[in-house]
């Protein structure tokens, strides 16, 4: 008799396990400094690996595009050089993953720094499969942006700079955080982008779609 008393909740318990209805979802953080060369590897684990690719960044400039109050709220802490609670970014990750039919995600410029990392797994009780790290040097980096011809402004010396430092000092704790729980996998992301692969593709291999 005591198992059926039991059964709801443990039913209950498994629910609430995360914070997206009790659907279980594998989660890869994917970190890597301006010009390491992510986006286009994003673009190819989501080809090969069928996972989705949630940017941060994205969500965030189409919850502004979309006009609701959240938007404006959000815009305007940009505009005063503010940054975005991690709570606000959260929500969207959070929003976006219930929303979506797959359960394996790859998201990008997220957790940018030590505090979004702890209130991530606090708000979601997330935690990431692994952390898919595009290690690279700032000469390589450096040398990338300023060869791409995307017209964006930011893409001076100094600016460049100003992002590397940026991204080593609040990035480089979180991946410090999940390198003494052994969940990084650091890839070599100065090579040829199909020799990056390569070694992403051996990463991403146990989480290839069944045929």
């Amino acid at each position: 008799m005591g198992t059926s008393v039991d059964a709801p909740a443990v039913v209950a318990e498994e629910v609430t396990d995360n914070m997206l209805g009790g659907k279980k979802v594998t989660v890869v953080f994917v970190l890597g400094g301006p010009g390491s060369g992510k986006g286009t590897q994003c673009t190819n684990i989501v080809e090969h690996f069928g996972f989705t690719h949630l940017s941060a960044g994205d969500l965030l400039r189409a919850e502004i595009k979309s006009g609701s109050e959240n938007g404006t709220m959000i815009e305007t802490m940009i505009k005063e050089g503010k940054i975005v609670p991690s709570e606000v970014t959260i929500k969207l990750l959070q929003e976006a993953m219930i929303k979506s039919e797959n359960d394996k995600f790859l998201i990008d410029g997220f957790p940018r720094n030590e505090e979004n990392r702890s209130a991530f797994e606090n708000v979601t009780k997330i935690s990431p499969a692994f952390v898919l790290f595009f290690d690279c040097t700032e000469e390589e980096m450096e040398k990338r942006l300023l060869g791409r011809n995307q017209g964006r402004v930011d893409d001076n010396i100094e600016t460049i700079r100003k992002r590397f430092k940026v991204f080593v000092e609040s990035s480089l704790p979180v991946i410090e955080y999940y390198s003494s729980k052994d969940k990084v996998k650091k890839i070599d992301a100065a090579k040829p982008i199909p020799e990056v692969f390569e070694d992403v593709t051996a990463i991403f291999a146990p989480y290839a779609p069944k045929v």
